[in-house]
């Protein structure tokens, strides 16, 4: 990287209007002192571990399974997977130089238009405040109690509310206990899989690749090659959700100690995580299960139904269900724990410059925005909608919203990478004064947003097919859309803001703060490192 100190050379290059939006940027900074820098780079890459092993891997794989086949889900987790890496290439760039609380919601604020800030931190909201995991909590203890649902919404409304009044290394510190347990599931997961697939269980024959052969993919609505593509891209919506999560790893940007070092680390390692743990678990998952498994195919609402549940159950193995039922439940308590967070954090950053109520900044003593944490819990109450209906009704619903803002936030970041090295490149800057840089990261952005769009825009196709049509459905799946765009008009008519030139977009500030804010720099990793990548 070149020395920061010749920065105001470079800018002699193009003279640069940002007064007003440098004024803007350092109250955020100055606010980000608020809050105390209490977690650690182990906590924050853990978080981005927690993420992506949620309620959507151990309970929703199995609706995926059913739907596309074998070698299909196998093939869209694929994807879906490559498109959340060059996701995070983009980000962490963006990130690791912006690393303030709000993350993409105020790089958006700050690098495109505040209007199009405003509008994605209250849509944002909206899908955080959706208590889809406490009713996926309710649908998993269901495995074990016949008690209403209620209950149990009860019980883990308040351990979530507990859980983030208590500060944000509290937190960090649970996050990362529950992350190694799931880490060692995996691992445990994928070694009994693997040999209840070469005939290592007693009594049961050599799977192989069997289910490949005999189902490797389904059909959906029409039959031949239309039909196959047609659930596999049923099945791609669905499977986002699974990878909820990861992009929350910026959100404690101004909570963190060495945030850019630790952002950056955290972003980097999502895709080695992703492309072994995760993708290693699936691909075992479509060899000791068929997609025509009664069990799966027939939704009941209850956890006995996770892909991982039955075929453990089929290898006549007793104790394991029981045990990755309580860890699918610890992935339910850990996403509604991280909803939490968010909301509150998304609120105090926008409040910080008036897109929010004011009283959203007010901290304890030991820096918790508790404002935001008491708005965000008086939501909670929806997850009882479960207790009315079906529960894995309400779930599909929840999934559907949550979804389709993931996907909203994916774009974000994509387009955050691409106006950043606009401001840049108007600026007469070049990549090489960003303080740590992807690989990928120039054409990274351009894929991410591309296919995160296209599923956006095609998640509920099906509505569309003829006798397909559900509101609900349709709700879930859209309604983000309008949302956003009726947001965005509203502040530009409100607060007449337009889309910033990327010569105006103040860039100075944060090159200041890193002169001003030096960080260790990233060693090598050796052999140890590179195993404990996995988790540390």
């Amino acid at each position: 990287m070149n020395d920061l100190k010749d920065m105001d050379k470079k800018t002699a290059i193009v003279q640069v209007d940002t007064v007003s939006e440098a004024g803007s940027v350092k109250e955020n900074l100055e606010n980000e002192s608020k809050l105390r820098r209490r977690l650690e780079r182990r906590h924050v890459e853990m978080l981005a571990l927690v993420g992506i092993f949620g309620t959507g891997l151990f309970l929703s794989s199995g609706q995926s399974l059913a739907l596309t086949g074998n070698a299909g889900m196998f093939v869209a987790y694929l994807f879906v997977g490559l498109i959340v890496c060059a996701n995070q290439a983009a980000n962490a760039e963006v990130s690791s130089f912006m690393p303030i609380t709000g993350f993409y919601i105020k790089h958006a604020e700050h690098l495109i238009d505040e209007s199009f800030g405003f509008a994605l931190g209250w849509v944002m909201i909206y899908g955080a405040l959706i208590p889809s995991e406490l009713a996926a909590g309710a649908v998993v203890i269901s495995y074990w109690s016949d008690l209403n649902p209620a209950v149990w919404i009860t019980i883990l409304g308040i351990s979530v509310v507990l859980s983030t009044a208590f500060g944000v290394r509290f937190y960090g510190e649970l996050e990362y206990v529950m992350g190694v347990l799931k880490v060692i599931l995996i691992m445990g997961l994928f070694i009994v899989c693997l040999v209840i697939d070469l005939g290592g269980s007693k009594g049961q024959e050599r799977i192989g690749f069997r289910y490949w052969k005999e189902t490797p993919w389904n059909e959906y609505y029409t039959t031949g090659s239309l039909g196959k593509f047609l659930a596999f891209w049923k099945c791609v919506s669905g499977v986002v959700y699974s990878y909820g999560g990861v992009q929350y790893i910026s959100l404690f940007g101004g909570e963190t100690k060495h945030p850019r070092r630790s952002i950056f680390l955290a972003a980097k390692r999502i895709a080695i995580r992703v492309l072994t743990l995760y993708l290693s678990i699936v691909l075992v998952l479509t060899m000791v299960l068929s997609s025509k498994e009664p069990e799966i195919t027939t939704s009941s609402g209850t956890a006995s139904h996770s892909p991982f549940v039955i075929a453990i159950k089929k290898a006549k193995i007793k104790v394991l269900p029981h045990i990755i039922n309580a860890v699918v439940l610890s992935s339910a308590i850990s996403a509604a724990n991280l909803s939490q967070m968010q909301v509150s954090r998304i609120l105090y950053a926008m409040a910080s410059n008036g897109r929010a109520p004011g009283i959203f900044l007010k901290t304890t003593k030991a820096g918790v925005p508790y404002v935001g944490i008491i708005f965000v819990s008086s939501f909670i109450p929806l997850a009882y909608m479960s207790c009315s209906r079906n529960a894995s009704t309400v779930f599909s619903w929840f999934q559907s919203i949550t979804s389709s803002n993931l996907l909203v936030g994916w774009c974000t970041i994509s387009l955050n990478h691409i106006f950043l090295h606009r401001a840049l490149k108007a600026q007469g800057y070049g990549r090489d004064v960003l303080p740590y840089r992807s690989r990928f990261g120039p054409y990274a952005a351009w894929i991410s947003l591309f296919f995160s769009l296209l599923i956006l825009l095609t998640a509920g196709f099906s509505n569309f097919l003829k006798g397909k049509f559900d509101i609900s459905s349709f709700f879930s799946c859209y309604f983000v859309i309008p949302l956003l765009i009726v947001l965005t008009l509203f502040w530009k008519i409100f607060k007449k803001s337009k889309l910033h030139r990327p010569e105006d977009v103040d860039l100075k500030t944060f090159f200041d703060d890193i002169e001003q804010n030096p960080e260790p720099p990233i060693k090598g990793t050796g052999g140890k490192e590179r195993f404990l990548i996995l988790w540390a």
